[in-house]
């Protein structure tokens, strides 16, 4: 006869307080990793839904946080996917894609540099530099080889610093 263990699931109540916990840090970490706001809130949201439903899989000794911050990932990369899809058969339709205007003055500089960078790179500096991951942990939380992760976290500086040197400010009247 199969037992449930009690230690294993978590509670309503400790579910509840692990979601009004980690929330919106995981939503800041997944917007510095997307560069999409509402991208991160949905995605965030959804992978909570998932979580509820899936209490037992959460280790409470071991990393709900990662387990969320992964499923949110996964989550984006298949929209992306979905999106680049959809995009690819409107263009074999011939229809013309929408204008998206460019960013203007007021972005932030860094947001718009780390645009610049491949994702795995941007996911890569925002699990080391903002959710304070070690290489270890990124390596295990992504699915990488060590050595891939020092390699993308080197490149990730190289082009983030590059890019941010190469910036330059306009002064102009201030309103």
């Amino acid at each position: 006869m199969k037992q449930e263990t009690r230690e294993s699931t978590l509670t309503v109540e400790e579910f509840e307080d692990f979601y009004a916990q980690k929330a919106a840090a995981l939503t800041g970490q997944l917007y510095v990793m997307l560069g999409d706001l509402q991208e991160a809130q949905d995605v965030v949201q959804e992978a909570f839904v998932k979580g509820w439903s899936r209490r037992r899989q959460l280790d409470r000794d071991g990393h709900p946080e990662a387990w969320i911050r992964t499923v949110a990932w996964r989550l984006a990369v298949s929209r992306w996917r979905g999106r680049r899809r959809t995009a690819d058969a409107w263009r074999r339709r011939g229809a013309p894609p929408a204008r998206v205007p460019e960013p203007g003055p007021e972005q932030v500089v860094l947001v718009d540099a780390l645009r610049e960078l491949p994702a795995q790179q941007r996911r890569t500096l925002t699990l080391h530099y903002l959710c304070d991951l070690t290489v270890e942990q990124i390596a295990h939380e992504a699915g990488l080889s060590l050595s891939t992760v020092k390699t993308h976290l080197a490149r990730g500086r190289t082009a983030l610093a590059r890019h941010l040197r190469d910036f330059h400010f306009e002064e102009g009247p201030v309103v």
